[in-house]
C-alpha cells in the first residue's frame, strides 16, 4: 500500500486553516486507499472530535465542511452552531465559508457517508457529491464546487487545537547562540566513552517507516559537514527505504577527523505481519552480532547459522543506547499492531539492559505556532501534550523524549535547528555513559 498522505498542498492548507485560528490537521481517512464507503469512513472518522470533509473535483475546487461534534451514527440531526461549509479555488484569494440557514444546524449524523444536508458525500458509496442548496445550508453551486460532482478524492481530517503558548517554557535553552551551538559540538567531538577498549559510542535508531531516522542522520552529518548533506536515503514511502543494517560514522568537517559516536539505522517498522524491522532481530543487533550493510529479511530473523551472524562481537560491537524516533504528526494515528511491537522492542531492550530515548521529529509539522519559530518548542501547548503521550505510550520519562527539526526541505544550515538537533544528540551520548557505567559496575574496569 502507498502512503498515506495528503493531497492539499502547502497553499490549500493554509487557507483551510485559516478558518480555524490556531490548529493542525490529522489525516484520518482518504477514500482513494481506504475505499470510498460509509462503513470506511465510520470506522475511521467516528469520535474522532473535530473533523474537516475535504472533497477535490476535477475542476480544481475544494470543498466540503467542518464539525465540531462526533461522527456516531445516531440517526439524528446534530446543532453545531460551529459547523460550516466552505469552498477553495485557486482563482480566489480567499475560501468560501457558508454557515446553516439557522445558525444551529450542523450535520445528520446518519450511518451514510457525511450529510450536511445541502451537500452528501459518499452516497451510494460512489465517488460523487449530492448537492442540494437550500438544505440546511445556501449557496451557490458554480461557486462552492462548480457544479462538478465527481470526486477525484475525499479526505477527512482531524482539526487540533494548537493551545497556542505556555507562560514559562518547560525547558530552557539559549537560543540564536553560536557560543551555544559551539559548545555542543565540541562536547561531541571531545567526548569518549566510559570503556577504553570502546573508541565510539553505538547508537541504535528505531522508528516506523518515515519517522525520520536516515533524516536524523544527514541532520548530524550536516551539521557536523557544514553544509546540507544527503548521504542516508530518504524520502515518502509505504515500505521502509532503510532495508539493510547501516552503521553511520560521522566526521568533524570535509575530510575531518571522526566523531566518537555511531549512529545505527534499521529498516523501518511497519503494522503488518513479515513486514519492516522484525522484533526477533533485535537482540542479535543490540548484542552486536549483525554485521553493517546486512540486508534484513522481515520473515526471517537473523540466525546464528547464517554466514553474514557476527559470532564474536565485542563492547565495542554492542549497541550502548536506543533511540525510538517518532514522527509528530503521527503519535495519535499508532496503531494497536504497532504498539504491540514497540511494547516487544522495549521489553527485549530492556532485558539486555539498553538505555533508551525518544526522539519526536517533525514537530514544526505538528504545531504551526512551532513552525513559524522553531524557538518556541518548548512554549508550545501541543508540542508539550504529544510529549506527554509518547512517554505514556513507549513508557519512559518525559525527559527522555528530545523534539527536533530535521533538515529536508532547507539548503543552507539554520542556527536554531542545529542548537535542537546537537542538544538532542549530547542527550543520548550522555545516555551511553549510563550503559558504560553498568558495564564497569558488572565487573568491566574502565581501563580496560
Amino acid at each position: 500500500m502507498s502512503a498515506v498522505t495528503s493531497r492539499l498542498s502547502e497553499d490549500q492548507e493554509k487557507q483551510l486553516l485559516s478558518l480555524f485560528g490556531q490548529a493542525r490537521l490529522c489525516l484520518l481517512y482518504k477514500a482513494s486507499v481506504h475505499d470510498y464507503t460509509a462503513v470506511d469512513f465510520h470506522a475511521r472518522c467516528d469520535r474522532q472530535g473535530p473533523t474537516v470533509t475535504v472533497a477535490y473535483n476535477q475542476s480544481g475546487f475544494i470543498f466540503g465542511a467542518y464539525v465540531s461534534k462526533d461522527y456516531t451514527k445516531t440517526t439524528q440531526d446534530i446543532n453545531d452552531d460551529k459547523a460550516f461549509l466552505f469552498s477553495i479555488h485557486n482563482d480566489r484569494e480567499k475560501p468560501v465559508r457558508v454557515s446553516s440557514t439557522n445558525g444551529l444546524y450542523g450535520f445528520t449524523n446518519g450511518d451514510t457517508g457525511p450529510n450536511y444536508g445541502a451537500l452528501v458525500f459518499l452516497h451510494d458509496n460512489v465517488a460523487k457529491a449530492q448537492s442540494q442548496p437550500g438544505t440546511q445550508y445556501n449557496f451557490d453551486p458554480a461557486l462552492m464546487h462548480g457544479n462538478d460532482l465527481e470526486l477525484a478524492e475525499f479526505e477527512v481530517y482531524r482539526v487540533e487545537d494548537c493551545g497556542g503558548f505556555l507562560d514559562k517554557p518547560w525547558r530552557e535553552i539559549p537560543w540564536n547562540s553560536e557560543g551555544k551551538c559551539k559548545e555542543l559540538k565540541e562536547y561531541v567531538q571531545s567526548s569518549r566513552p566510559l570503556i577504553n577498549s570502546v573508541e565510539k559510542a553505538k547508537i541504535l535508531l528505531v522508528g516506523q517507516v518515515g519517522s525520520g531516522k536516515s533524516s536524523f542522520f544527514n541532520s548530524i552529518n550536516s551539521v557536523f559537514r557544514g553544509n546540507v548533506t544527503g548521504q542516508a536515503i530518504t524520502g515518502i514511502a509505504g515500505t521502509s527505504l532503510s532495508t539493510q543494517f547501516r552503521t553511520y560514522n560521522i566526521k568533524a568537517g570535509r575530510g575531518g577527523k571522526p566523531l566518537p559516536v555511531v549512529l545505527c539505522d534499521s529498516m523501518g517498522l511497519e503494522e503488518g505481519l513479515n513486514a519492516g524491522l522484525d522484533v526477533d532481530d533485535i537482540p542479535t543487533i543490540l548484542k552486536g552480532n549483525v554485521p553493517d550493510r546486512y540486508q534484513f529479511n522481515p520473515m526471517v530473523p537473523l540466525q546464528s547459522d547464517n554466514s553474514a551472524f557476527y559470532k564474536s562481537p565485542g563492547l565495542k560491537d554492542r549497541i550502548h543506547c536506543v533511540v525510538y524516533v517518532m514522527d509528530a504528526c503521527k503519535v495519535k494515528l499508532l496503531s494497536p499492531k504497532l504498539l504491540e511491537k514497540l511494547t516487544a522492542i522495549r521489553k527485549k531492550v530492556n532485558h539486555i539492559g539498553v538505555p533508551q530515548l525518544v526522539l519526536l521529529t517533525k514537530v514544526d509539522e505538528a504545531c504551526p505556532l512551532v513552525n513559524n519559530d522553531l524557538t518556541k518548542v518548548y512554549y508550545s501547548h501541543y508540542i508539550r501534550k504529544i510529549m506527554s503521550e509518547v512517554s505514556v505510550c513507549l513508557g519512559v520519562p518525559e525527559g527522555s523524549v528530545l523534539p527536533v527539526k530535521n533538515y529536508s526541505r532547507e539548503v543552507d544550515l539554520d542556527l536554531n535547528m542545529d542548537i535542537l538537533l546537537l542538544s538532542a544528540l549530547v542527550h543520548m551520548m550522555r545516555f551511553t555513559d549510563n550503559y558504560f557505567d553498568d558495564v564497569s559496575e558488572e565487573g568491566l574496569e574502565k581501563g580496560d
